[in-house]
């Protein structure tokens, strides 16, 4: 092992780093507090510059992604060289091992999504991380191929990935290189994960120098800035690896800037006292007590007997900072001047009242801190629920349960209601290490620092979240799309839709209609029809595509609705009939349209087409349920109703009438059955429980409950409602997709099914049909029944069908 050379964090001049801060960035470092002559707490965070978050952010938070330094010295395209006696403690936040986190390609290809040059980790179309060079298969082992090959072909595969790395570790012990690889590409893609920072840090440590260990470490903080854990190793490292005090504690100031208040940040405080007992430097240990009495932490209580007890042990001469001595023995020397020199009593009696004047000045030091200690308490009163809920406040792969991302939110609410804009980035950043695997929490923070003003930071988070955390995940690209396309940035709004058309979720439905709806608005209609054009196009060369019908009738309705012209929007809808197989949503999509144009209308067109739907035959093999068909026969009977001739209406009431009145006898007698059986079993068990003193009349009957009240004669609704699908809150659950859409809430989830039955032709946005993507992690199954989300209560009263869309 070389030994170190330089204080901590040192680097090579050679060593190039990938940066968005500018190369002459200056960092001012925190200075410990200061505290008057009278006791009086003057600064207690250090200096402005350090402890703004908002402002540190800007810059440092926005590489939180820590895609890999180029080991290869490869060029890349934004650098900062630093100097060989630079020292990392007085670095930037944002200056080592992350890449730059830039918007999307302005070009309307999509295929990529990349954030540096060949040195870094880059998100090809397909989703998967590409590796700093073409992958050499000399000297691995058949099993170390295996999950190179997996992981390259799926990035995402945490369990793949960990099992490499274990494999590498035991086939190459001694090959730093080797362990280099597997460590730069996994953190690429899971830079949140500290505990793995600090195995790549030791095997430096191991084959390797202390600087390289500064670097990873350096490149640790990057990734996962917000961990008090992180920052605890690089600081013991730094303590037990450099002698220098001044470079340990900026390095102490630095961690103290992100993480000092985080309600578990005691282990870092531990140690900086730890560090300043050794040192015996009094006026620092008191110091450090002094601001940590300020934050609501877990060991708060613990902190104020500690302040006490260092207060009874040593003099207040020893506790005070140069700087307060200094300030005091002016403070005396103004009240002597003038004074004539006192004799032998005098002299006894001035002695005497310097005595009570220090145990004064001593209990009002006290005093001062303990009102700090107090207000922290006050504090930490109103937000003990939350932490007590916080089960995992780290990141795993693993979802959370459903009540402690809604207390996460909770948490948030509470703290936005405040005044202090630190406090609110700071949980923000907290929350997003614990729920970085879910797009709404990152959609909501970008949300609230629009809403701050803080354009810089709502930026920051949204390249994160699409480039690194939720980057598979289509909702996160589409708000990202809207959101740019709010504040005017229209090819990089095109280029995010292109990269879910192409890359994310091809043919999801709801990117065409966003996408298409943003290009009218932009007056850019022939462009909206040849989105709708090139969509149906990859769609009709798929097999079975459950997309292509209501591809088809939305893009009739999107020409109906932009231009007018119904001939082109029958033609469309004709298109679908020779192109897709029949469906509901294309049927009703038809009927819709024909009943808001004037007389004459296409009855025995609708009427052919709904008949051959309903009765499937050899010929024209039918996947639609029973309700579908039944629901579509509905419609077409009141279409004719108000619309056809008494034997059009003849022919379809016949039709319904005999394909579907037995099967919906069969099922309300089933269903009647169920309710009395279980309107029994509830009588029974009341029966057993209240204790009448004589018979009732009813008691004769104790297996004849009264059927009335429970549902007798209870008919289905024959019409759909125009929507079944209700907008959620963030605090109401958390199914396997994210709420999306009116931003942050209403999108409603697509999976690989049919058609849902409430789609109609005039009912959009939540019609479209299911589609399959990659979906963000589910909630935690193990739910108590409070728990459980409720279903969506039926509505209470059928609305009317047609009404006016267009």
């Amino acid at each position: 092992m070389t030994a170190p050379t330089s204080p901590v964090g040192q680097i090579d001049a050679s060593i190039t780093v990938v940066s968005d801060a500018p190369a002459n960035k200056n960092v001012t470092d925190p200075s410990p507090a200061s505290v008057s002559n009278t006791g009086e707490v003057v600064s207690t965070e250090g200096v402005n510059a350090a402890d703004s978050v908002a402002n540190d952010l800007k810059t440092d938070a926005g590489n939180v992604n820590a895609t890999i330094v180029n080991i290869n010295h490869q060029e890349t395209p934004v650098i900062m060289t630093y100097d060989a006696n630079e020292n990392f403690a007085t670095l930037p936040n944002s200056s080592l091992g992350s890449t730059q986190v830039g918007g999307y390609d302005s070009s309307l290809n999509g295929n990529n999504v990349s954030g540096a040059g060949d040195g870094a980790a880059s998100i090809s179309e397909n989703g998967t991380a590409a590796l700093h060079q073409p992958l050499d298969v000399s000297g691995l082992s058949a099993e170390e191929e295996r999950l190179w090959s997996i992981v390259t072909t799926n990035s995402l595969d945490f369990d793949a990935w960990t099992a490499l790395i274990d494999e590498t570790e035991r086939m190459s012990e001694g090959n730093i290189s080797k362990i280099r690889k597997v460590y730069d590409t996994f953190l690429a893609e899971f830079p949140l994960c500290y505990g793995y920072w600090k195995k790549y840090a030791d095997h430096e440590a191991r084959l390797s120098s202390m600087d390289k260990v500064a670097e990873v470490y350096e490149r640790a903080v990057q990734g996962v800035t917000y961990s008090v854990d992180m920052w605890l190793h690089y600081c013991s490292f730094t303590i037990s690896t450099y002698g220098d005090p001044d470079t340990i504690r900026r390095l102490f100031e630095r961690a103290l800037a992100y993480v000092g208040t985080d309600y578990l940040c005691f282990p870092l405080w531990d140690k900086y006292i730890e560090y300043e007992y050794s040192q015996q430097d009094w006026p620092r240990v008191a110091t450090i007590y002094t601001r940590v009495l300020e934050i609501p932490n877990q060991q708060l209580d613990r902190y104020f007997e500690g302040f006490k007890e260092l207060v009874a042990n040593r003099p207040l001469s020893e506790l005070r900072t140069a700087e307060e001595a200094a300030a005091l023995a002016a403070a005396n020397s103004e009240e002597n001047e003038g004074e004539v020199p006192p004799n032998a009593v005098e002299q006894s009696s001035t002695v005497l009242s310097a005595s009570l004047k220090d145990a004064e000045e001593l209990e009002k030091y006290i005093a001062i801190r303990e009102e700090l200690y107090k207000k922290s308490k006050d504090f930490d009163s109103k937000i003990i629920g939350f932490e007590a809920a916080i089960r995992r406040p780290y990141f795993h792969v693993r979802p959370l349960n459903v009540a402690e991302l809604e207390n996460w939110h909770n948490y948030l609410d509470f703290i936005e209601g405040g005044d202090d804009f630190n406090k609110v980035v700071k949980l923000y950043e907290r929350c997003l290490i614990a729920c970085a695997r879910y797009p709404e929490y990152w959609i909501r923070y970008v949300l609230c620092m629009e809403t701050s003003g803080s354009m810089e930071l709502a930026e920051n988070a949204l390249a994160r979240s699409t480039q690194v955390f939720v980057k598979r995940q289509p909702e996160i690209h589409l708000f990202a799309a809207r959101f740019k396309d709010q504040h005017g940035d229209i090819s990089g709004a095109r280029a995010a839709y292109q990269h879910v058309h192409t890359g994310i979720s091809p043919g999801l439905l709801e990117a065409i209609i966003k996408h298409a709806n943003m290009e009218h608005r932009l007056g850019k209609l022939e462009d909206a029809y040849s989105l709708y054009e090139q969509a149906i196009a990859i769609e009709k060369g798929k097999e079975q595509s459950q997309t292509l019908p209501m591809l088809f009738a939305q893009y009739s309705r999107f020409v109906y609705l932009v231009s007018g012209n119904v001939d082109k929007a029958r033609e469309i809808l004709a298109r679908a009939v020779e192109s897709a197989s029949l469906s509901k949503p294309l049927l009703e999509a038809m009927i819709h349209l024909e009943s808001i144009q004037p007389l004459p209308k296409r009855i025995e067109y609708i009427d052919s087409l709904v008949e051959k739907f309903t009765i499937p035959n050899s010929e024209n093999f039918n996947v639609a349920s029973v309700e579908e068909r039944e629901e579509l026969s509905n419609i077409l009977l009141e279409f004719l109703d108000l619309f056809g001739d008494a034997q059009s209406v003849k022919k379809a009431d016949y039709r319904h009438s005999k394909l579907f009145l037995s099967h919906k006898s069969t099922a309300e007698s089933r269903k009647r059955h169920a309710e009395d059986y279980l309107v029994s079993d509830r009588t029974k068990l009341s029966k057993s429980l209240i204790p009448t003193s004589a018979p009732s009349v009813m008691g004769a009957y104790p297996s004849t409950p009264n059927q009335w009240a429970t549902g007798y004669g209870v008919q289905p609704q024959a019409w759909p409602q125009a929507s079944q699908t209700q907008a959620q809150q963030w605090n109401v659950g958390y199914a396997q997709q994210a709420t999306y859409g009116s931003y942050p809430t209403s999108y409603t989830p697509q999976a690989p099914t049919s058609v849902p039955q409430s789609a109609t032709y005039g009912t959009y946005p939540p019609t479209y049909p299911a589609q399959a993507y990659a979906a963000q992690p589910a909630v935690a199954t193990t739910l108590t029944p409070a728990q459980q989300i409720p279903a969506a209560a039926p509505p209470a009263a059928a609305a009317a069908y047609y009404t006016s869309y267009y």
